[in-house]
């Protein structure tokens, strides 16, 4: 019986999605790895959510953008619509609210892959390995600052020691469009222009508003206050008289870019006040970083305090996010490989109790199969293991 075009290239894979092959591989598990460790060395828990999930929890809380992100299909087990993550951060906000309830604040670490319908940027892939840790239950400036200084301990594990990040808060965009008097729908128009950065768009509509001339200016002035620290002296002065909501955003900004500064001396801030990236769910403080010769972000966060609404349990959130894949392509080393010990094919017992001494001692043992013809270039091995006078040991492989 046919089964399909004799033509077809059956080892293709999606558009987006790449096979990982064993000196990448190694490089990326490293790397998770170290990243784990880190993350529990400062206290975080490792969690491991599962890869599908009930739409109805899976993608409530982040916005329409991950709606359209997430691959959904039937559960023939109950009928209702599964769907595949495509981010873990509201998986781990159910565990808070439900799986995981603590009291104080909650720490939590992953990394697991994750799977996205199109890719987030050109070249991007669809099934990145996503790692992260979110912190529940507080809502002070402290827990923001220990999520900004652990996403830069992670770009370091990376070899990044001088990080380029930007900061933003999401605060100081409904402060201002509050404090101008938009409407909803106005609100959305502005929303929109702020997010393309469509600085001509924005000063046309504007004239169609009636606005005082004061609320014109500061309107138009929003895209424009970004560059350095220099910019939050720049916004207070804008802000002054007219949005005490937003003046404290910028003190927040302020406190936490100190402390960032003070910490890593090296990372270079980058400050945008007109930052509206997850404003449906964000409720802060929003960040990102960046590498050379990387165009996306390879890692963002922010704070997120009422995700946990929808699963009965309101709690301060903050968090970040790092694409694990993209991550180990800026290493600059893969992993040093660890040669093994070849040990020929043998029905001998006391072979069989040296290998497994051997492996308990962190060596890498490869066993010969019968009629193998042994290829030690891809056995990675660069010893055997011969029996001599009676005694089974490791002699250089030639």
């Amino acid at each position: 019986m046919s089964t399909g075009p004799a033509n077809v290239d059956r080892w293709l894979l999606p558009d987006g999605v790449e096979e990982m092959l064993p000196a990448e591989a190694a490089k990326i598990e490293a790397l998770r790895r170290r990243l784990i460790d880190t993350y529990r060395s400062w206290g975080y828990d490792q969690v491991i959510p599962p890869l599908i999930e009930y739409t109805d929890s899976l993608l409530i809380g982040l916005g329409h953008d991950l709606d359209l992100l997430t691959f959904k299909m039937t559960d023939q087990l109950s009928g209702r619509t599964l769907g595949i993550r495509a981010d873990i951060t509201p998986q781990t906000a159910r565990m808070d609210a439900h799986s995981f309830r603590r009291q104080g604040p909650n720490r939590l670490c992953y990394a697991g892959h994750v799977l996205h319908t199109k890719p987030k940027g050109p070249l991007a892939t669809r099934s990145p390995i996503q790692a992260g840790v979110e912190l529940f239950g507080e809502a002070g400036l402290d827990a923001d600052i220990e999520v900004v200084s652990l996403m830069l301990e992670t770009l370091k594990l990376a070899g990044i020691e001088k990080a380029n990040i930007d900061l933003g808060h999401v605060g100081i965009y409904r402060a201002v469009a509050e404090a101008a008097g938009l409407d909803e729908q106005e609100q959305q128009t502005f929303f929109d222009l702020l997010q393309h950065k469509a600085i001509s768009e924005l000063e046309q509509w504007l004239e169609g508003l009636s606005l005082s001339a004061e609320y014109i200016d500061l309107l138009q002035m929003m895209p424009r206050l970004a560059g350095d620290q220099s910019v939050l002296a720049k916004a207070r002065q804008w802000f002054q008289g007219v949005s005490e909501d937003a003046l404290a955003a910028l003190d927040e900004l302020e406190a936490i870019a100190q402390v960032i500064e003070q910490r890593y001396p090296d990372t270079q801030m980058y400050f945008d006040l007109s930052e509206v990236r997850g404003y449906n769910y964000h409720t802060g403080l929003v960040f990102a970083a960046y590498a050379d010769g990387v165009g996306q972000a390879i890692a963002n966060g922010g704070r997120y305090d009422h995700i946990g609404e929808v699963f009965g349990r309101a709690r301060p959130a903050t968090g970040f996010a790092v694409d694990v894949t993209k991550l180990a392509q800026l290493l600059e080393s893969s992993p040093a490989e660890v040669k093994g010990i070849y040990a020929p094919a043998s029905e001998d017992p006391a072979q069989w109790q040296a290998i497994q001494t051997l492996r308990s001692q962190g060596e890498r043992v490869v066993c010969g199969l019968a009629d193998q013809v042994a290829i030690q270039e891809e056995l990675a091995c660069d010893r055997q293991l011969e029996l001599i006078n009676g005694d089974y040991q490791v002699v250089e492989w030639r």
